[in-house]
């Protein structure tokens, strides 16, 4: 017989194969939903990624950004950027929003807002919607605001409010403001006054904190990232922080990016994991057809002719799952927007994404053909006689074609997940992390498997049953073993990440908070500042530290303008960051290496640089560092390295000068106000508010309180991201388990009706699996713990930087509840096959 043919093979594979795909179900089921998820999760990352480069003139306000702090560009700077096009500015700051009292007893409340200053040509793109007509150019007497701060003030249209000298009268309420998303974080809500109504109000002052910002609307014929990096190169020394249109918001761009990746990684460890269950329950599969492939070698049929029948069969279930997870994951981008609400930066519009849907049915046909492989090779080069011994003796190994061929396989997935990583060695670390667990479990099973071979038989016939199902022919030992060891490992994991966050938020931080910051100190008022907080809060404790803004431009002889990339962690050289000089070691921080310098010092600019950045910077003690603070470049000595306990919530700078440096420079000071007795007191809070206010109308008062709040917030949903995240390797774990049940099945079958025969009831030969289970979880039990608990430390301490802080009652009730949870599974995957008749099954045999 020369062979049956493409043609021929397909019309028997046609026809053996049910129409409910009876027996790949799990296959199909498997590779839906992880494709299903990487699809949804590529298609999500660029539609929102596409949403921000195509709005970027938008969301950045202009073609081009320059950007300083504490400072505005000079005339002549203008005039070069009004050669390039139209040009707006904008001032933004922080301060305290007041409301003038209606002829009202009550003292008018204060809060913190972001005060934004626009000229006449605001908004070169886009517009800003109010909530009562149209926005034009307004006077210097009035002010629009957010719809927040009208809620938390209780003001509306007609009223007014107080900033710092000024009185403004709301004329509307901001619906939209266009370029919201490009002006990064903020701590209030936002107010937008005229530029001449904002230096009304005094609190432009040498040294205050705030943001000049100049967007140009550019001429035809200029590029835009040309002229920003032609001005980058010009005015590197100047501190200044450019930004164009197609990177109006790189803090958004970056975090979705990252976010997206790592949520892929995790859907495709999860298809990884899957592709387990997938490899068993073609085995199951091609169990149950082993008499017609035994007759059909029998009659004649070459290997190479059944190879060809069953992958026809399993490759059309694979291409139907592959596709309608495409389609799924295509489609559900829009919902997860709906659904997300005002947590994604913006709301893309539903378009179709060829590259992550490329990339998510390649990983889906690499883990098909890698995992189905196995089961089809031993199916193809076992003879017809071996095959009708496989209910009783099994053959392992495979030859080495099928060896070579899924090495191929393997390679082309790692090099997939790696070329399409934003970061490969972080891609190359997490597969690398998967693979050793399953290695390591899989090694585990096989040891198992062999102890229980060699242990002696007990006498109750219960536990000899448990422990002979370890390792007789056909036992799925090692993959029940990492179907367990992975779902128990993942709940260890989810409780030690939640339970750290919870005492991060609810005990370290409150702990260690100052209950105010006040920022906007005049430098020469300290003496005055410490007597009103001292009446109004005796017991209150302050920190005043001088505060800055500086850009560090050159490190170790070496331009940052002239790095090709920024080395990797080095948050701290985008753009300017917070400054200040002091006599003495600051609180917060440890001296690790070096000396400070004396209280008296008075010579050649000096710096002490945090540990962490030095070692990202590979520099230290005695290395030059220069820094532009005020257009002005310093360059200075790293005298010391500190390491800084950033999780204080106080005052912590990565850089700090010795003070002769800066001390003649414009600046303002900023304090920290904590209460003696650690109670927060909002009373207090604001009688402090309204007498610092009263003195100095341009401090601006942070209640820290909020802020926590805002970090819970953030922290909750992010914690809720990982439980959805880590929710589909939880489902691909019970997928393996439920596949290796699968492929135990005949044998099983098998052992019961034959227990059955010698009488044995269905409830001793469910006892006996419960035994075996649960013999399995006591094992995996530490195990689970261990592993667990090392990749929650690995999130909260190095992803987080947080402390490490489970509630260890609270893992290990969630470890015993998971082993429960996935027990109860196993069992009742296995219900029905203790339902198979004797009679009827030895009428088959």
């Amino acid at each position: 017989m020369t062979g049956l043919g493409w043609q021929a093979s397909w019309r028997i594979a046609r026809r053996d194969l049910h129409l409910g795909f009876r027996g790949l179900r799990l296959l199909f089921l498997c590779l839906f939903l992880g494709v299903a998820t990487l699809a949804a999760i590529g298609s999500l990352t660029s539609a929102i990624t596409q949403e921000l480069r195509d709005r970027g003139r938008v969301i950045l306000g202009g073609d081009i950004e320059i950007g300083m702090t504490q400072r505005e560009a000079s005339l002549g700077d203008r005039e070069a950027f009004r050669q390039l096009g139209t040009l707006s500015e904008t001032i933004r700051m922080r301060a305290m929003a007041q409301r003038v009292a209606q002829g009202r007893g009550d003292a008018p409340p204060a809060i913190l807002t972001e005060l934004k200053g626009v000229d006449d040509a605001y908004p070169l793109y886009g517009a800003l919607s109010l909530r009562n007509g149209a926005y034009r150019p307004m006077d210097a007497a009035h002010v629009v605001i957010g719809e927040a701060l009208a809620e938390r003030l209780a003001v509306r249209r007609g009223e007014q409010l107080r900033y710092g000298d000024a009185r403004f009268t709301i004329a509307d309420i901001i619906a939209d403001e266009p370029d919201r998303l490009g002006e990064g974080f903020t701590l209030g809500p936002v107010a937008i006054v005229s530029m001449e109504g904002l230096r009304r109000t005094g609190l432009i002052q040498p040294g205050s904190l705030y943001s000049a910002k100049y967007r140009i609307r550019l001429l035809p014929g200029h590029d835009a990232t040309t002229v920003r990096q032609d001005w980058e190169k010009a005015r590197a020394n100047e501190g200044w922080t450019f930004k164009d249109r197609d990177r109006a918001a790189p803090g958004a761009n970056r975090f979705i990016e990252r976010m997206g990746q790592f949520l892929s990684l995790i859907g495709l460890a999860a298809l990884v994991i899957a592709g387990i269950g997938v490899s068993n329950g073609v085995a199951s599969y091609l169990a149950g057809k082993r008499g017609g492939i035994a007759t059909l070698k029998v009659l004649g049929a070459t290997s190479a002719d059944i190879a060809r029948i069953y992958r026809l069969q399993i490759g059309a279930v694979a291409t139907l799952g592959i596709g309608a997870g495409l389609v799924v994951g295509a489609a559900l981008p829009p919902l997860l927007v709906a659904l997300a609400g005002d947590v994604l930066p913006v709301s893309p519009e539903f378009r179709l994404h060829p590259l992550p849907l490329l990339a998510s049915a390649g990983y889906g046909l690499l883990i098909a053909f890698l995992f189905t492989f196995p089961p089809l090779a031993k199916a193809r080069t076992q003879p017809a006689a071996a095959i009708f011994r496989g209910a009783v003796e099994t053959r392992s190994g495979l030859d080495r074609r099928s060896l070579a061929a899924m090495a191929g396989a393997g390679a082309l997935l790692v090099a997939l997940a790696l070329g399409t990583a934003r970061e490969p060695l972080f891609s190359a670390a997490v597969l690398g992390a998967v693979a050793a667990v399953l290695v390591l479990l899989l090694g585990l099973g096989l040891a198992v498997s062999r102890l229980a071979r060699r242990l002696p038989r007990p006498r109750r016939p219960l536990l000899r049953l448990a422990l002979a199902n370890l390792h007789r022919p056909g036992a799925q030992t090692a993959a029940l073993i990492v179907a367990l060891g992975l779902a128990l490992t993942l709940f260890v994991t989810l409780a030690g990440i939640q339970t750290s966050l919870n005492a991060e938020i609810r005990q370290v931080v409150p702990k260690k908070a100052p209950a105010q910051i006040v920022l906007d100190i005049p430098a020469p008022q300290q003496a005055r500042f410490r007597s009103i907080v001292a009446r109004e809060a005796p017991d209150a404790q302050l920190n005043i530290v001088p505060v800055l803004r500086g850009t560090i431009t050159a490190y170790a002889g070496q331009r940052v303008a002239d790095l090709a990339e920024m080395p990797e962690g080095a948050w701290f050289l985008r753009g300017e960051r917070g400054v200040t000089y002091s006599p003495a070691l600051p609180e917060g921080s440890e001296l690790v290496a070096g000396q400070w310098w004396p209280t008296d010092y008075r010579g050649p600019p000096l710096v002490s640089l945090d540990a962490e950045a030095a070692r990202t910077l590979d520099i230290g003690v005695g290395d030059s560092l220069t820094v532009s603070i005020l257009g002005r470049e310093i360059e200075a000595r790293i005298a010391s390295l500190r390491k800084v306990n950033w999780d204080t919530m106080g005052f912590n700078y990565v850089l700090v000068f010795s003070p002769t440096t800066l001390e003649s420079a414009p600046h303002s000071l900023a304090a920290t106000v904590t209460w003696g007795s650690g109670a927060a007191d909002q009373r207090r809070d604001a009688a402090i508010t309204r007498a610092l206010l009263a003195a100095f109308p341009g401090v601006s008062v942070i209640a820290v309180g909020e802020v926590i709040d805002q970090v819970g917030t953030i922290l909750t949903q992010m914690s809720r991201a990982i439980l959805v995240a880590a929710s589909v390797a939880i489902l691909a774990g019970i997928a393996v388990l439920v596949g290796a049940i699968a492929a135990s099945r005949q044998a099983r079958s098998y052992d019961g009706v034959i227990l059955k025969t010698l009488g044995a009831t269905r409830a001793q030969l469910l006892g006996g699996q419960a035994l075996e289970y649960g013999l399995l979880a006591a094992i995996l039990a530490l195990v689970a713990l261990a592993l667990g608990s090392a990749a929650a430390w690995f999130v909260i301490v190095q992803l987080f930087d947080f402390g490490w802080a489970p509630d260890w009652p609270v893992v290990l009730a969630t470890l015993a509840g998971g082993a429960l949870l996935t027990l109860g599974i196993g069992l009742a995957g296995s219900i029905p096959l203790l339902s198979v008749r004797p009679a009827r099954a030895l009428r088959q045999v």
